[in-house]
């Protein structure tokens, strides 16, 4: 991959790093809040709940996304960065357009998501 097209992904996933960090930490927040919101009835409980639930998957979806831009950048330094990790050819520029810390090509992707379910 060439260094411009590199440094174009580079700046797209710290980008999105950044804007998951700020996230995550309103998240937090909103988590702090609901926590110490004064109950009255079933209904509040139930509604602190469900919002305390939906906060919770939203931010374990947006930790493992950092996690995976992470190691896109990692490997972005190292010159590994558009590598599929399974067939080791490269994966498409459309792709990581689509998916910047994509870890797979097309191919190998549906592989890798039918041997984890």
């Amino acid at each position: 991959m060439r260094e411009s097209e590199l440094q174009y992904f580079e700046e797209i996933l710290l980008a999105r790093q950044t804007q998951i960090i700020k996230n995550l930490n309103g998240v937090e927040a909103e988590m702090v809040q609901l926590r110490e919101c004064e109950l009255k009835d079933e209904g509040d409980y139930a509604s602190v709940s469900n919002d305390n639930l939906v906060e919770s998957a939203i931010s374990a979806q947006q930790s493992q996304e950092l996690s995976e831009i992470e190691c896109a950048l990692a490997k972005i330094k190292s010159k590994q960065y558009g590598v599929c990790e399974m067939c080791e050819d490269d994966i498409g520029f459309q792709r990581l357009k689509v998916k910047p810390h994509a870890r797979y090509c097309i191919i190998c992707r549906p592989i890798v998501e039918k041997n984890r379910a």
